[in-house]
C-alpha cells in the first residue's frame, strides 16, 4: 500500500527513540555513536526495530540520524556503510513484520560552519538512500528550513513518488535553535511542493508540543501534520540521562495529538516501545470514536490534512501565525531615538565605555554623563571583555537609561550564556526600555582559564541576531530591538568577513560597528565595505595613547591593527605627548572615513575622558 493511501484511511504510528534506548538497553556499549551499532552490534539495532513494530509501530526509522561525517568524525566511505546498513537492517525488520510497515530513511541536522558544505553533505546523504531504493524520507530534528527543503526537492527530482516529511526542533517557548520561530518554519514548509508532512519533534515533551499545534491555524493547513514529541524532560544520575515520564501521560498526550488533526504521531528522545504501544491504544481509541461519529452522520476529516488554501488566503496566513500582531520594524520603532537618527540619515556618535570589575561605578557613571552633555548619541557597555569578569553590560544599560536618560546599547555575547538565558536578560531590558542591543560572539576565554570558566558558544552572533529578531516578532513587536554587531575591517580574509557580515544582515542586523580603522588594509576594506553592504556602518576610533599601547592592541586585542608606522611613532613619547600624537592621528582617521560611514564610534582607552572629548568635540565641529 502507498503511504498516502494509507494516511487518507487512518493515523500513521512512528517508531520511538532508537539513541536513548540502546543506551538505555545496553549502557556497557554506550561509548559509540548509535549509529556505529550498525556496524559494530547490528543484531542489537534490528531488536530494537522488532520491539517497536511489536508495540505497534507502522512506520520505523532508519538509525541514520547522526549519520554525516561531521557528527560521526569518520570519513565518507564509513558514512556511507553506516547508512546503508542502516537502511538494510529496517527493511529487513519490516519485511520480516508480517504486516505494513513503512521504512524511513532517517536524516537529522548537519552541523554547518566554515569549510563544510551542508548542502552537499545532505545531498550525499540523499544519494546513498535513493541507490538503496528508500521511498521514504524523514529530516528530523531541522532548526531551519533551507538546507531541507533544498534536499526533498532533490530528492523529489531524482524519485517523483517519494514521500518526504520535515520536522522541527522547538524548544517549550516555541523557537528552535536555529533562532526561528518554529511555527513560522512550518508555515513557510507548508508552500514546498517537495514535501508531504511537516511537524515537530524533539527538545520538548508533549505538552508543550501540543500547545504548539493547537495554536495552528489547522483549516489552512496542507500537509499531513506529524508530531514526535520526547518522553518528557531528562534528569541526571549518575552522569547518565534518564526520562522518567509516565507511559499512560505520554499516550494520553498521542490521544490529545491525534484529536487536534495530527496524522502521523511517534516518539522521540527518552521514548520506549511501552510508549509506543500506549499510542497505540490510543489510535484504536480514536478510530472507534470516529467511525461513531460517522455512523451517527456526523462529519469526520481525514486527520492531520486540513482544507487547501483558496487562491488568496495565502496572506492571511502569516499574520495568524504570528498571532496576528502587527510585527514592527525595529528602525521604524518611534521609542527608539537613536534608530530613528540613523534612519533618517543622520550621523550618529557612539561612545564605548568598559564596564568596572568592581562595584564603585561612579568613575563609569560621571563618565557617561560626560560624553552625554558632549551630544553623544549612546554609549555602548562591554560585555566582560577579553574574557574577564565585570559589572553586567545590561544591568549598566539599565542604570543608565533609567538615571541620564541616555540611550545605552549593552554588547550581548554567545560566550557565557546560553539561549534561555539570553532570552530572560531581553525581557529585562525590554521592561526597563533598552531596545538597542550589539550581539557579538565574545572572545574567546584564556587558556590558563579554561579548567575554571567554560564557555557556551552553542551560537554565534548570526544566530543570536535570529533569535532576538524571532522574540521581536512575538514578544516584543510594541517595542522591538534594535541589533547590532561587529565588522572586523582588519581581517587578513575579508572576503569571509563580508560572507559571516551579509548573513549578520539577513538574520536581522541593522548596524554594524567596525574595529578601530588604523591602517590602510583596514580603510580599504572599509570602502569595500559601504560599497557592498546594505547596512548602516559606524566607524570604529581608538586611539592610541603610548607605544606599549600600540604593542598591546597587536597582540592582546582580537581584530585590531597598528601599522609599524603609527607605532614607531609613539616611541619616547610621555603621556601627554601620546595624548597629543593620538588626537592628531584619530583626528586624521575621521577625516578619511567620514563619507564613507553613517556615524562614529568611539573607545575610550584607560579612562582616557579628557581625551575622547576632545575627539567628540572636533567631530561636532567638522
Amino acid at each position: 500500500m502507498d503511504i498516502r493511501e494509507y494516511l487518507e484511511k487512518k493515523p500513521l504510528l512512528f517508531d520511538g527513540a532508537m539513541g536513548t534506548y540502546l543506551a538505555k538497553k545496553y549502557q556497557e556499549l554506550d561509548t559509540e555513536p548509535c549509529e556505529m551499532m550498525n556496524l559494530l552490534h547490528p543484531e542489537l539495532v534490528l531488536e530494537v526495530h522488532k520491539e517497536y513494530i511489536k508495540a505497534g509501530a507502522v512506520a520505523v526509522k532508519t538509525n541514520t540520524f547522526s549519520a554525516n561525517c561531521e557528527m560521526l568524525k569518520e570519513d565518507r566511505a564509513v558514512v556511507e556503510e553506516v547508512i546503508r546498513e542502516g537502511f538494510r537492517l529496517a527493511r529487513r525488520t519490516a519485511s520480516e513484520a508480517g504486516r505494513e510497515v513503512f521504512v524511513f530513511a532517517d536524516i537529522g541536522p548537519v552541523p554547518e560552519h566554515e569549510g563544510v558544505d551542508a548542502s552537499a553533505a545532505y545531498r550525499e546523504i540523499a544519494d546513498v538512500f535513493l541507490a538503496c531504493h528508500a521511498e521514504c524520507f524523514l529530516f528530523e530534528t531541522m532548526a531551519d528550513s533551507e538546507a531541507a527543503e533544498a534536499c526533498a526537492a532533490y530528492i523529489k527530482e531524482r524519485s517523483p513518488e517519494a514521500f518526504v516529511m520535515v520536522s522541527f526542533a522547538a524548544s517549550p517557548e516555541g523557537y528552535t535553535r536555529g533562532g526561528f520561530l518554529a511555527k513560522k518554519l512550518f508555515w513557510g514548509m507548508q508552500q514546498s511542493e517537495a514535501v508531504d508532512a511537516v511537524g515537530f519533534n524533539c527538545i520538548s515533551g508533549p505538552k508543550h508540543l501540543l500547545e504548539l499545534v493547537k495554536k495552528l491555524p489547522k483549516e489552512q493547513v496542507k500537509k499531513y501534520l506529524t508530531v514526535m514529541p520526547n518522553a518528557g524532560y531528562p534528569t541526571m544520575v549518575g552522569n547518565r540521562i534518564y526520562y522518567g515520564t509516565d507511559r499512560r501521560y505520554f499516550g494520553q498526550a498521542a490521544y490529545d495529538l491525534l484529536q487536534e488533526g495530527v496524522s502521523i504521531v511517534g516518539g522521540c528522545c527518552g521514548t520506549t516501545p511501552e510508549d509506543i504501544a500506549q499510542v497505540q491504544e490510543k489510535i484504536q481509541v480514536c478510530e472507534k470514536e470516529w467511525a461513531e461519529r460517522r455512523e451517527n452522520g456526523q462529519k469526520t476529516e481525514s486527520p492531520g490534512k486540513g482544507k487547501v488554501l483558496a487562491k488568496g488566503q495565502e496572506g492571511t496566513q502569516e499574520s495568524q501565525m504570528a498571532g496576528g500582531k502587527n510585527i514592527a520594524d525595529a528602525m521604524e520603532n518611534p521609542g527608539n531615538s537613536f534608530a530613528e537618527k540613523l534612519r533618517q540619515g543622520k550621523k550618529v556618535l557612539v561612545v564605548e565605555l568598559d564596564p568596572p570589575v568592581e562595584p564603585d561605578i561612579d568613575f563609569f557613571m560621571e563618565g557617561a554623563a560626560r560624553y552625554q552633555l558632549a551630544g553623544v548619541d549612546a554609549i555602548d557597555i562591554a560585555d566582560c571583555p577579553v574574557a574577564k569578569a565585570r559589572i553586567d553590560s545590561s544591568i549598566l544599560a539599565c542604570k543608565v537609561s533609567r538615571e541620564l536618560g541616555l540611550t545605552a546599547i549593552p554588547h550581548m555575547t554567545c560566550r557565557d550564556r546560553n539561549i534561555n538565558a539570553t532570552k530572560a536578560l531581553l525581557l529585562g531590558l525590554n521592561m526597563e526600555g533598552v531596545n538597542n542591543v550589539l550581539a557579538v560572539t565574545g572572545d574567546p576565554v584564556p587558556t590558563e582559564l579554561r579548567n575554571q570558566v567554560k564557555t557556551v558558544f552553542g551560537y554565534n552572533s548570526a544566530v543570536l541576531a535570529r533569535h532576538i529578531q524571532s522574540f521581536n516578532e512575538e514578544i516584543f513587536c510594541e517595542n522591538p530591538f534594535m541589533v547590532s554587531g561587529a565588522l572586523n575591517i582588519n581581517a587578513l580574509n575579508f572576503d569571509f568577513q563580508l560572507s559571516h557580515a551579509k548573513s549578520k544582515i539577513e538574520n536581522g542586523m541593522s548596524v554594524l560597528f567596525t574595529q578601530p580603522v588604523l591602517s590602510e588594509r583596514g580603510f580599504e576594506n572599509l570602502k569595500r565595505a559601504r560599497k557592498e553592504l546594505d547596512v548602516k556602518l559606524l566607524g570604529g576610533i581608538m586611539p592610541v595613547v603610548s607605544y606599549r599601547n600600540a604593542a598591546f592592541m597587536n597582540s592582546e586585542m582580537a581584530g585590531i591593527e597598528v601599522t609599524p608606522e603609527i607605532m614607531e611613532q609613539y616611541r619616547g613619547k610621555n603621556r601627554e605627548e601620546g595624548e597629543e600624537l593620538a588626537f592628531k592621528i584619530s583626528a586624521g582617521v575621521i577625516r578619511e572615513i567620514s563619507e564613507y560611514i553613517d556615524g562614529y564610534y568611539l573607545i575610550t582607552p584607560f579612562k582616557r575622558v579628557e581625551l575622547v572629548l576632545r575627539i567628540i568635540s572636533y567631530i561636532r565641529n567638522c
